[in-house]
C-alpha cells in the first residue's frame, strides 16, 4: 500500500526529518523500515562468476506486465534516452535516496549505455519512485533542471552520501543544484511546487497500483520485470536474448 506522506512540500520536510529516518525507508535490514515502507530490492542474485570461458545466464523474469499499458502517459512526461524505435526498451523505477540505485547508476548503466543505448538497441526510460521527501526533493530539482534532468540524476547519485546522510540535507542539496545553475530563489521555488510534488508522488503511486512496484531498482525490460540493482552481465544476457 503506498505510504501516505505528508502534503506539504518537500522543502518543509527536509528540515522536520533527520537523514537517518529518510535513509531508514531505503535500508534492506531493520524490522520498523520492513513494516513502515517497501524497501529496495537487494541486487539480483550473483550468476556464477564470469570468466572467458563462461557466458552469464539471464536472471529470470519476475513477472509481465502489458508494454503498452506501461508506456502509456502518466502525471509527468516520461524522461527517456536512446532511440523511441529501438528494438528493447526499459523502464526503471528507481528512488534518489536507494543506495542499490545508484550503485546500478554508477557501475553499470554507463556501460549499458555505450553497448546498447548509443547504438540504437535499447531506449532506457526512468521514473521516479520516491521512499521519502528528501527524495522527492532530489526529484523534483531534477526536473526543474529541464534539459539537465539526466545530468542531475547523475549528481545526485554519485554524491547522494553527501546530501542524503548530511544532518543539513537541504544546505547539501542547495550547493550541488547552485553547480547546476539554481539560484537560491529558484531552489525554493523547485522545492516549493505544490503541483510538481503531486505529480511526483502520482508517478509513484501509479508504478505501485497499476505495476505492482514495491522496491527499487525494479526494472521492466520489454514487459519483463526484474527487481534489483542486476549486473552488466546480467543485463546484457536479458537484453542480448531479445535482439
Amino acid at each position: 500500500m503506498f505510504r501516505s506522506i505528508s502534503r506539504r512540500a518537500a522543502l518543509t520536510g527536509l528540515a522536520a526529518v533527520s537523514a537517518a529516518a529518510l535513509l531508514s525507508a531505503c535500508s534492506d535490514s531493520g524490522e520498523e523500515a520492513k513494516a513502515a515502507a517497501p524497501k529496495p530490492a537487494e541486487p539480483a542474485a550473483p550468476a556464477t562468476p564470469a570468466t572467458p570461458a563462461v557466458t552469464v545466464k539471464a536472471p529470470d523474469a519476475q513477472g509481465t506486465v502489458d508494454m503498452a499499458k506501461l508506456l502509456e502517459a502518466g502525471s509527468l512526461p516520461d524522461m527517456s534516452i536512446g532511440k523511441a524505435d529501438a528494438p528493447v526498451t526499459i523502464v526503471e523505477y528507481a528512488s534518489m535516496t536507494c543506495p542499490h540505485c545508484a550503485h546500478f547508476h554508477e557501475t553499470t548503466l554507463p556501460t549499458i549505455k555505450t553497448k546498447y543505448i548509443d547504438t540504437g538497441k535499447v531506449r532506457m526510460i526512468f521514473r521516479e519512485f520516491p521512499f521519502d521527501p528528501l527524495a522527492e526533493a532530489g526529484f523534483m530539482l531534477a526536473r526543474c533542471s529541464k534539459d539537465n534532468y539526466f545530468p542531475m540524476i547523475d549528481v545526485l547519485f554519485k554524491q547522494q552520501q553527501a546530501w542524503a546522510a548530511s544532518q543539513t540535507p537541504k544546505d547539501a542539496l542547495l550547493q550541488i543544484s547552485k553547480l547546476a545553475g539554481f539560484t537560491q530563489e529558484s531552489f525554493e521555488a523547485c522545492l516549493t511546487d505544490q503541483k510538481l510534488l503531486d505529480d511526483i508522488r502520482a508517478m509513484r503511486a501509479r508504478g505501485e497500483k497499476d505495476f505492482k512496484v514495491d522496491s527499487t531498482p525494479t526494472f521492466f525490460i520489454n514487459g519483463n520485470v526484474y527487481k534489483g540493482a542486476m549486473t552488466i552481465e546480467e543485463m546484457s544476457a536479458v537484453i542480448d536474448g531479445m535482439l
